[in-house]
């Protein structure tokens, strides 16, 4: 499952952060639209010392509030999270070594990471994780 790095610069220049989490979670959403047992979080981890500076990350926090979500009473809510400040022991653990690519995490009811997969999804492991999320469901 390890694709290299030029290969997810090339497909980020070409498409974007944005359409590498939404090919693996807009999927995830429509299978698993049940909000009271199945949580979607979208974790940005902000190392770039930068954009960590108060005035700059108060803009850019302004900025994405102001994003709405679509999504009715009943629909499976994607909750955003921004993380500012050094990360490198908590990517290492996670084994998250290319910081231009999207790192999807699926955990149990305990916090457990169940399965992990990055970059753009490819229908086979599409297909592996709504299954392993299915089985996870069952568990409970």
């Amino acid at each position: 499952m390890n694709r290299g790095y030029f290969a997810d610069i090339s497909e980020f220049k070409l498409h974007g952060g944005k359409p590498m989490v939404d090919s693996w979670t807009v999927p995830f959403a429509n299978a698993f639209n049940d909000p009271e047992n199945v949580h979607l979080y979208e974790v940005s981890l902000i190392d770039q010392w930068l954009l960590c500076l108060r005035p700059i990350k108060w803009l850019l926090l302004r900025v994405v509030r102001k994003t709405k979500h679509d999504g009715g009473k009943d629909a499976l809510e994607r909750q955003i999270v921004y993380s500012f400040g050094d990360h490198y022991y908590f990517r290492k653990e996670l084994k998250i070594l290319n910081l231009l690519t999207a790192y999807i995490y699926l955990l149990d009811k305990f916090g457990r990471i169940r399965w992990q997969g990055f970059g753009f999804a490819s229908k086979e492991e599409l297909s592996s994780l709504l299954s392993c999320a299915s089985l996870l469901l069952k568990e409970q």
